[in-house]
């Protein structure tokens, strides 16, 4: 069973950055591409970004490209996501999720994920 466990949420103000990181266990990591998700209050969940197995494709959603990055540690069996230029519309709860496969059409759909982390607050104050 593939455990996903996110850090690095708080509060920054409007402009600044942060980096989220998502360790994961029980399972092989290398193997599973990443994604990440938010959801603000009263929104649905949102497809942020999403990376392949080995880091050689990477999707992003149009709201943050160009100011988040999402990466990958196989050694160490982490997904980071470096968050600059952030808005206070960036303010949700961010969670990180795994799949076996990549879909590049189906890469935003949450439904095709199949581990989550519990999530860890961003917030942005203006």
């Amino acid at each position: 069973q593939v455990q996903l466990v996110e850090s690095g949420g708080g509060l920054v103000q409007a402009g600044g950055s942060l980096r989220l990181s998502c360790a994961a266990s029980g399972g092989t990591f290398s193997s599973y591409a990443m994604a990440w998700f938010r959801q603000a209050p009263g929104k649905e969940r949102e497809f942020v970004a999403a990376i392949s197995w080995n880091g050689g494709a990477k999707y992003y959603a149009d709201s943050v490209t160009g100011r988040f990055t999402i990466s990958r540690d196989n050694a160490n069996n982490t997904v980071h996501l470096q968050m600059n230029s952030l808005k206070p519309e960036d303010t949700a709860v961010y969670s990180c999720a795994s799949d076996r496969v990549l879909s590049i059409v189906y890469y935003s759909d949450s439904t095709r994920y199949e581990h989550w982390g519990q999530g860890t607050q961003v917030t942005v104050s203006s």
